[in-house]
């Protein structure tokens, strides 16, 4: 069989063991952008690191797979798509072997870059595959699958990292993708169709792929590392902001002037594909910056333990799922657009009711909250994922699907940090406003001089921590209402989408 036949709705066969497949690679991928995070303090102690150091386990493996992602198209072009789907989770496991068994800080960073390199074609991968095995009508339950394996993973990467590391060691948060990767490859090398051997292999533009990875792995250095290097104070971070620049301008300059681009700017002329990209980009800054926020504020402000916080988040998933299943039908029925602004009204209404978050806030309100932009989110990818890929050209889907995957990670990233400098700075300027009222005279201070002992030390200590947390979660709140406000203003970006006349009259996406 062909590779132009596989793909062909009529004649798939396996459909379904091959998305569960694809979907168990996506899910064991997504899981470790997350999974290690809450162990980093037991690896740390382990290897005699320094908090600086420790660092490098997670942005080793950011860089390596930001790298390594946009060159999925050509590395499918040239081994074909079985193959490198075979030895990317081959890879993969093996990495994550490695870093489970590492003992010092070197090896774990080599390993982790080892795993995001065989990493990075996991999700574009699975996304062309689906899209490709599956008819246009019932792209959106595809979709709504593999959503859940990229969505889910992140969500749930917190109370799994906590149980196994509370349990047994750090070292099962790498040992747990083995079962993963052994269903995963069995599965795929039964039922995903062999590789056209006449398929064409087109050459490598070095000179793109070099300036598009110098400017991402710069951009991802420079967000990851700017605010533990105090940002412009230090001079590796203006070089790396001058990399940046400098990469991307060449990128751009070789994208319009070269005869055989690294990336095709027919992609760029496509409405949709392009909408998508700024979208899933919004998507993923909302979505970690969110996780990663919620999880410092339970555990830092509130006082839960590493597995309560992952337990209260959790239902967080739960509403993605839901929303998944039923959004998967709609796609094709109800307008496209309808859908995504949908879930991005769930999103921002529940990051609103965030805003009202105090240290004391129940249990029960922050899942509530949890299920709402969890429904957001399965609302605006299954959706959004479908419509931006309905009109790429088939070739032309693979590096349309790592593009994608490209935007979404550096929304991650870029969203992460920028949320995170803002909230450093919030935080200062809301002790500032507070440190204001607290005079000897003032009536208040007043009041509670005899029950906080002002004229001791232990008690002026009680008062500026109190000051400290009362400081953090108006910053909290003030970082909830500006990606509320960046999800309410997307919205009129799906205006922008080009539309067809579905099954039932409904409008989704396509070409007119």
């Amino acid at each position: 069989m062909t590779a132009a036949a596989a793909v062909l709705p009529g004649v798939v066969q396996n459909r379904g063991m091959i998305t569960a497949s694809v979907m168990l690679a996506t899910l064991m991928q997504s899981l470790d952008t997350t999974i290690a995070n809450v162990a980093l303090p037991y690896i740390q102690g382990s290897v005699s690191a320094t908090s600086d150091q420790i660092t490098w386990v997670l942005t080793s493996y950011i860089v390596a797979a930001a790298i390594m992602t946009p060159l999925t198209g050509w590395l499918e072009a040239r081994l074909g798509r079985r193959r490198l789907f075979l030895t990317a989770v081959t890879g993969f496991v093996a990495a994550s072997m490695l870093c489970g068994a590492a003992t010092t800080l070197p090896q774990i960073v080599g390993f982790r870059l080892l795993q995001g390199v065989f990493g990075a074609p996991l999700v574009p991968l699975s996304q062309s595959v689906l899209l490709g095995n599956y008819p246009p009508e019932g792209r959106g339950r595809a979709m709504a699958i593999f959503g859940i394996g990229v969505m889910i993973g992140p969500i749930i990467g917190p109370a799994l990292g906590g149980y196994l590391t509370d349990a047994y060691s750090w070292r099962w948060v790498f040992y747990v993708n083995l079962p993963f990767g052994i269903l995963a490859f069995l599965g795929l090398l039964t039922f995903l169709p062999p590789d056209d051997p006449d398929r064409a292999t087109p050459g490598l533009d070095w000179f793109g792929f070099a300036a598009l990875s110098l400017g991402v792995a710069s951009l991802q250095l420079f967000m990851d590392r700017g605010q533990q290097l105090d940002w412009f104070a230090s001079r590796e971070i203006a070089w790396e902001l001058a990399l940046c620049c400098l990469g991307f301008y060449a990128f751009a300059v070789r994208t319009v002037t070269a005869e055989n681009p690294f990336v095709p700017p027919r992609l760029f002329t496509d409405r949709n594909f392009v909408v998508g990209l700024v979208l899933i980009f919004i998507v993923g800054a909302v979505l970690l910056a969110t996780l990663s926020l919620l999880s410092a504020y339970l555990e830092t402000l509130m006082g839960f333990p590493v597995m309560t916080a992952g337990l209260v988040l959790a239902p967080r998933g739960i509403g993605t799922m839901a929303a998944m299943a039923l959004v998967g039908r709609l796609v094709g029925v109800v307008d496209t657009r309808i859908l995504v602004s949908i879930g991005l009204g769930f999103t921002g209404y529940a990051l609103l009711d965030m805003t009202a978050f105090t240290p004391s806030i129940s249990q029960g309100a922050i899942i509530w909250t949890g299920l709402i932009q969890g429904l957001g989110l399965g609302f605006v990818f299954v959706p959004l994922s479908t419509v931006a890929f309905d009109t790429l050209r088939p070739e032309d889907r693979t590096q349309g699907t790592a593009l994608f995957s490209l935007l979404r990670n550096l929304g991650s990233s870029i969203g992460l940090s920028a949320i995170t400098v803002y909230l450093t700075d919030a935080t200062v300027l809301a002790h500032a406003r507070l440190v204001e009222h607290l005079s000897p005279y003032s009536r208040a201070v007043q009041d509670y001089a005899p029950l906080l002992r002002l004229d001791t030390l232990a008690g002026r200590a009680r008062v500026g921590a109190e000051t400290t947390a009362q400081a953090a979660a108006i910053a909290y709140t003030d970082a909830f209402y500006l990606m509320m406000l960046m999800c309410f203003a997307a919205i009129p970006l799906t205006l922008l989408f080009r539309v067809r006349r579905g099954r039932g009259g409904g409008a989704v996406a396509g070409m007119d």
